[in-house]
């Protein structure tokens, strides 16, 4: 390819809610002067940054969650309804993290009835057709979009710390291909985003029922092959099992503005001035050293 692009996707609401909780167990909250809480926000500019640096991208994106209904509480309307209210204190972050992204001149992207996830896939989708795409997240169901100009980068414990993801390395340390990784989910479920999957089905056994079968359609027409009790498991699941495998599966044609996402929109250009002035008004002083050492990659 003689374009050498890379975009890096950021999962917005993933790492702010992980700066959150990195920052916030001490019950210590970080605030300006005034009282307005930045402790998530500071936290993700360190993250950001990071993952810049890391990866080097040409461009970049940052997605975000737009809310908590989407077509898939539509479809079940138990969906994420297990999810405790946002702290308090990471509520007027919300907004303020996104005035930092825009400090960057990067894109903040996410759309009413579409999860960030969907987002990053259909930009993903998009983008991986003809550029190298790095999307920087926590979440695991990620890896289903996985494919060799798509990498994911799942981040782990303190900052600077990921787990690069290709289809090779998927299917070395999991033994699955970027399409399992959903059967997987429509079998076990997935507790965080409150669906169950087929009832009695854990992780192990949903691994290897997929690793044996290859795919749900072929586990099920070969259901004489497994133990009765997981049989009838299954039968006595069906619906469930092909609804949990569709909340389980990013949806990659969310009707984005992708006019609006232009080479010239997510090129990485860091104006530094602009970015200490915002940080000046939220009192991120020992971030400022961060900012200096950035340069415009690709210029």
């Amino acid at each position: 390819m003689s374009d050498k692009r890379r975009y890096l996707l950021v999962d917005g609401m993933a790492i702010l809610f992980r700066a959150y909780f990195a920052t916030s167990f001490t019950g210590k909250i970080r605030r300006t002067s005034s009282g307005v809480p930045v402790n998530a926000v500071h936290g993700f500019v360190r993250y950001f940054v990071d993952a810049v640096q890391t990866y080097q991208p040409s461009h970049v994106i940052c997605c975000w969650d737009m809310g908590s209904t989407t077509f898939r509480t539509e479809q079940y309307g138990e969906y994420k309804a297990n999810r405790p209210e946002a702290p308090e204190d990471l509520i007027p972050q919300f907004d303020l993290v996104k005035e930092v992204v825009s400090s960057f001149d990067v894109p903040n992207i996410g759309l009413n009835g579409y999860e960030a996830d969907d987002c990053m896939g259909t930009l993903a989708a998009k983008l991986g057709k003809e550029y190298e795409v790095v999307i920087v997240t926590g979440d695991h169901d990620m890896l289903q979009l996985v494919d060799e100009q798509v990498k994911v980068a799942i981040m782990k414990k303190g900052i600077g710390n990921y787990q690069l993801y290709t289809p090779q390395s998927l299917l070395e340390e999991k033994g699955l291909t970027p399409a399992q990784v959903i059967d997987v989910k429509g079998l076990m479920g997935d507790t965080a985003d409150n669906y169950p999957g087929v009832k009695g089905i854990g992780e192990k056994t949903a691994y290897k029922l997929i690793q044996q079968f290859g795919t749900i359609e072929g586990l099920l027409a070969n259901l004489d092959q497994v133990s009765p009790t997981i049989r009838k498991k299954i039968e006595e699941n069906l619906d469930m099992l092909h609804l949990s495998r569709k909340l389980a599966t990013i949806y990659c044609e969310a009707p984005l503005p992708l006019e609006e996402l232009n080479d010239e929109a997510c090129r990485w250009c860091v104006n530094k001035q602009q970015v200490l002035y915002k940080f000046d008004e939220l009192e991120f002083g020992s971030l400022s050293k961060l900012i200096d050492q950035l340069e415009p990659i690709g210029a």
